[in-house]
C-alpha cells in the first residue's frame, strides 16, 4: 500500500508505502532524488537516468521523502552526479553518529514519516532560485537552449549546474520531464499519438522510443500495468 501527501518541504512530496507481494514495479526516472527510511536504515535513492526494479520483500515499510528536482544535493552535501543511478546508504554521506541518532527517533515516531519530514525541514537549505528556474521552464517544454538563454548562462555553464544539482545535464532532463508529461497523459486515457506531440516529442514513434530508452518497456505494457496496479498512483511508480 502506498500513500503520499504534499510535504511541508516545498515541492517535496512525503510518501510511505509497505511492499506487497507480486511483481516488482520498475521506479521510472522523474529527475527527483528521495530520503527514505526502510527498516530502522536512512537510504539515499539518487537521481536514475533508466528504470530501477526494486528488490526488497513484502512486508517492508518505507518512510521517504522526494525533494523537487534539484533540491537534495543542497542538503545532503554531495554533487547530484555523484549519486546517480545509485542507492546509497546515508551514513556515507553524513557522520555516521548523526545518522543512527536520526534513524531511531524516526523509528521510534508515532508517524515515522512526519519525524523524517521534521528533521528535513530543520536542516534543508533555501533551493537555489535558479535551479528552481531550471528545472520549471524544462518541465514546462521549454528548450535547452531557451532555458539557458533565460538563466544567463551559457551551455557549458548551464550543463555542469545541472549535473550537479539533477545528476544529468539539461537535454537527460529535458527528455525524462517530457516522458513524464506524456505518461501522465497516457494514464488518463489519452491517445498515444496526442499524449506524443502534446508532451513534446515529434510523433508516437519518437515517444515509443524515449519509453524503451528511458523506461525500458512499452506505452501498452506501462499503460495496462498502471490501470491494473492499486499499490500505488497511476502513471506514478516513483517509489524507491
Amino acid at each position: 500500500m502506498y500513500r503520499e501527501r504534499p510535504s511541508r518541504l516545498s515541492g517535496a512530496v512525503l510518501w510511505t508505502r509497505t511492499v506487497e507481494g507480486g511483481a516488482p514495479r520498475p521506479v521510472l526516472p522523474d529527475g527527483c532524488m528521495d530520503l527514505l527510511w526502510c527498516e530502522g536504515r536512512l537510504l539515499v535513492a539518487g537521481p536514475d537516468t533508466r528504470a530501477h526494479v526494486p528488490d526488497t520483500p513484502p512486508g517492508t515499510h518505507y518512510a521517504a521523502i522526494r525533494f523537487a528536482p534539484g533540491a537534495a544535493p543542497a542538503l545532503l552535501g554531495v554533487p547530484a552526479h555523484e549519486l546517480r543511478d545509485t542507492r546509497v546508504p546515508l551514513d556515507a554521506l553524513w557522520p555516521g553518529a548523526e545518522v543512527r541518532s536520526l534513524a531511531l527517533r524516526i523509528g521510534d515516531a508515532a508517524e515515522p514519516a512526519a519525524a523524517l519530514e521534521a528533521a528535513v525541514l530543520a536542516k534543508a537549505p533555501p533551493q537555489d532560485p535558479l535551479t528552481r528556474a531550471v528545472s520549471a521552464r524544462l518541465a514546462a517544454g521549454w528548450s535547452v537552449g531557451a532555458t539557458a538563454a533565460e538563466a544567463g548562462l551559457g551551455a557549458r555553464q548551464l550543463h555542469r549546474r545541472c549535473l550537479d544539482a539533477f545528476g544529468y545535464g539539461p537535454k537527460t532532463l529535458a527528455r525524462i520531464l517530457r516522458l513524464r508529461r506524456a505518461l501522465a497523459l497516457v494514464t488518463r486515457g489519452v491517445p498515444y499519438a496526442e499524449a506524443a506531440l502534446v508532451a513534446g516529442c515529434a510523433d508516437q514513434a519518437h515517444l515509443a522510443r524515449e519509453m524503451r530508452a528511458l523506461a525500458g518497456m512499452t506505452l501498452t505494457a506501462y499503460a495496462e500495468a498502471a490501470n491494473s496496479d492499486t499499490s500505488v498512483p497511476s502513471g506514478s511508480w516513483t517509489v524507491a
